[in-house]
């Protein structure tokens, strides 16, 4: 039988569920969750963990800073180390965003080879970027947003007819938008950490069934949305 991947919204109900049930133990006296709360920075690594797993390592950035600065919340929290020490480790931060980049557009190139039309990377720091393919030859995207915007416009490119779309959206204090042509389907799953995703395209139904456009990826205090 084929293995098929949870969706991101199952394994966030899950862990807003598990946290639930934590903080209701503690406030009806059931059972004293005082030194559990003591180690909640390790959800936020395994969920920058699950996140490079699901991703196949797409989105990089985003789930890495996740699990640097969750485990580094872990050890001030337990004592094996100072704020100061943490803070000096700043530039790790810019080692793993940078590495990022350099993945993202290798693997990019590696699965659409032929033509720099074919894919397109994205890219805002501290600022606002904006890309519009056209044509044909379109199949697929990164876009990292970190403390800026960026946005996607694929209402040029003819509807696939040969497999979906692939669009991968990384927002780490930022927004990423993906402005979808109207009659396409799209299957969203992106995992958002204390972020939000919303598709707030108009409903218009489509007259065929498969999918035209996959968009995945991670959000972190941030935001991903489909719009038309």
């Amino acid at each position: 039988m084929a293995y098929r991947r949870l969706s991101n919204s199952v394994v966030v109900g899950a862990a807003v569920a598990l946290v639930g049930l934590v903080l209701l133990a503690d406030t009806t006296g059931t059972y004293d969750t005082g030194r559990l709360l003591r180690y909640a920075p390790v959800l936020f690594v395994l969920a920058g963990a699950y996140a490079l797993v699901a991703s196949r390592f797409r989105n990089f950035f985003g789930p890495v800073l996740l699990i640097v600065v969750a485990s580094a919340a872990q050890a001030v929290t337990l004592g094996y180390a100072t704020v100061g020490e943490v803070l000096a480790l700043w530039p790790l931060l810019l080692v793993a965003f940078g590495a990022s980049l350099a993945v993202g557009t290798y693997r990019g190139r590696a699965r659409t080879p032929g033509t720099d039309a074919a894919f397109v990377n994205a890219l805002a720091v501290f600022g606002a970027t904006e890309r519009r393919p056209v044509g044909t030859a379109f199949r697929g995207a990164d876009l990292v947003a970190a403390f800026g915007g960026v946005t996607l416009d694929l209402r040029d490119v003819e509807r696939p007819t040969d497999g979906p779309v692939r669009v991968s959206a990384t927002a780490v204090f930022g927004a990423a938008e993906v402005i979808v042509p109207r009659g396409w389907n799209v299957e969203l799953d992106v995992l958002p950490v204390l972020g939000g995703v919303e598709d707030s395209r108009r409903r218009d139904p489509t007259d065929h069934d498969e999918v035209d456009l996959v968009v995945d990826g991670f959000v972190a205090f941030g935001g991903v949305e489909l719009s038309d």
